[in-house]
């Protein structure tokens, strides 16, 4: 489905980032990837060795990464912002306005940043996507929760609004919106090794369990390939029902 795509992801030792770049070098994908861990020689090389198929990037600066991919490989097919930061909670009174610019920086305008850069590329070569692993959580809001749901409700927002400024490049802007997906960002294993957690958290999906990383892999291949050409400005809910 993707032989020959150069892909860049983001965070990937992170959310969706090893299943994704998995799935894709399985697929016949290049796969390069960018995440704060990777300053560290042994951590790239770690990485590399697991998932055949990834150049893992010590830089971290979004202009310097995608000039670097460009000049080796003359293109990127695929952007993904697959942005991780805690979900951080606290009722709007105690909330830090510290925390609340971290998370916008992280979950918003570090994507923006990105997209930014390889659009400029994707232009020039008439083609392209663009996707924003964002979150399912703006759709009906979490209480206590409102800095995480407002950056991601931000990027969901961005996703729509790019695709309508892209499109005629031929360029699509998604943006795929998870909640309840296995990941030990948000789910750490102590959690759902607690039965009564584990049972409150899930009788809210209407499916009544936790999405895989591997079903959720699938999807990113699916809105990364050709045959999600006619799909743009969207944002495409994966929480088993809850949105």
């Amino acid at each position: 489905m993707l032989n020959n795509k150069i892909i860049l992801i983001t965070d990937a030792l992170h959310f969706l980032g090893k299943t994704g770049s998995r799935v894709m070098t399985a697929e016949g994908a290049t796969v390069y990837a960018q995440d704060e861990a990777f300053t560290d020689a042994a951590t790239r090389a770690e990485f590399e060795a697991d998932i055949p198929g990834t150049k893992a990037l010590a830089e971290q600066d979004p202009t310097e990464i995608v000039d670097k991919i460009i000049a080796t490989e003359g293109r990127i097919d695929v952007m993904i912002n697959n942005d991780a930061f805690p979900a951080l909670k606290a009722s709007i009174d105690e909330a830090d306005i510290g925390d609340f610019r971290r998370t916008v920086e992280n979950l918003m305008v570090r994507g923006f940043h990105f997209a930014k850069e390889a659009s400029k590329h994707m232009k020039k070569a008439g083609q392209g996507k663009i996707l924003f692993i964002s979150s399912a959580a703006p759709k009906n809001g979490i209480p206590n929760y409102s800095m995480y749901v407002a950056a991601r409700g931000g990027t969901n927002a961005l996703a729509q609004t790019l695709a309508k400024e892209l499109g005629r490049y031929n360029i699509q802007v998604n943006a795929l919106a998870p909640n309840f997906v296995e990941s030990p960002d948000y789910f750490p294993k102590e959690l759902l090794e607690n039965e009564a957690a584990f049972k409150k958290i899930t009788s809210q999906i209407p499916l009544g369990r936790l999405g895989t990383q591997e079903e959720a892999g699938d999807y990113l291949l699916f809105l990364a390939s050709d045959k999600s050409n006619f799909i743009t400005g969207q944002v495409l809910y994966f929480a088993g029902g809850w949105a």
